[in-house]
């Protein structure tokens, strides 16, 4: 199948976009056979963390575009929290066709100008870009878990900037182990409402799955899903190896990771499309 666009994705899907991180070649794989296994569309995610552990972005980012290119479900290959200009452009040319341009640690002023520069120079190459408006007045970033995005900001922000999507802060943290979030249901509506553009929701491994299937109701478009994926191959792992301390053989402990991500990316997607 041909490799999709994230914005045809988006703009497609009647519910929730799952959007999941890829660390490496069996998290791809893993990712798409769950996806086709309700055939349903999927984004897999390369992070800035990503392409540091691989110690360059083109590895890791031809080998997820070959992955999505033989799924049988639409699969669009998205570049997340990138904070250097030069990886976004690295990122175009290499083929991907969606950007997550983060100047959230920057004070409001230089991530609006910086962000519009960057998504005006992606338009031109007709790439998908999207963005987070930060904690205005702060460092803390736009996920800090107390951190709200005020409709009228986020509205603004966006006007100004030209971006495709925004991520707000509703009540998510990065890398939570524990699904104990808490949202605002409420403010998700509102800011669905005051906006144009889709929403992103980061930091979704700690959130409940019926809170989930809720944000999605109220407005939330795009979710970003990375540390439960990860829990998931690890734990997997660990059982096998538990059991099995004679192996050797790293295709069969991987397999059961890569499995046991294939089985988890089934069951959210399920919970943002019911």
């Amino acid at each position: 199948m041909p490799l999709a666009g994230i914005g045809d994705i988006v703009r497609e899907s009647p519910a929730g976009v799952g959007a999941f991180n890829v660390i490496q070649l069996e998290h791809a794989t893993a990712i798409v056979a769950g996806a086709e296994a309700l055939g349903l569309p999927v984004v897999l995610q390369i992070s800035e963390n990503c392409v540091r552990y691989h110690g360059a972005l083109e590895p890791i980012a031809l080998a997820s575009l070959a992955v999505a290119r033989r799924a049988e479900v639409p699969v669009a290959v998205h570049l997340d929290h990138a904070t250097d200009r030069a990886l976004v452009e690295e990122a175009v040319t290499l083929g991907i066709g969606s950007v997550m341009y983060d100047a959230s640690a920057l004070p409001d002023e230089a991530n609006v100008t910086t962000t519009a520069e960057v998504t005006a120079w992606c338009h031109e190459r007709g790439v998908w870009v999207e963005a987070e408006l930060g904690e205005v007045g702060g460092k803390d970033g736009v996920h800090a878990p107390g951190a709200r995005t005020k409709p009228h900001e986020a509205a603004d922000y966006v006007t100004r900037t030209g971006v495709d999507a925004l991520a707000v802060a509703v009540g998510t943290s990065h890398a939570m182990t524990t699904k104990d979030a808490v949202l605002d249901l409420g403010l998700i509506a509102e800011l669905r409402a005051a906006l144009s553009v889709p929403l992103v929701l980061h930091g979704s491994s700690g959130v409940p799955d019926e809170t989930l299937r809720e944000a999605v109701r109220q407005g939330m478009k795009k979710v970003n899903i990375a540390t439960h994926l990860n829990k998931a191959f690890t734990g997997a792992i660990r059982d096998y190896l538990e059991h099995d301390g004679k192996v050797v053989d790293p295709r069969k402990y991987v397999k059961a990771g890569r499995d046991a991500v294939s089985r988890e990316v089934s069951h959210l997607l399920g919970v943002l499309t019911g």
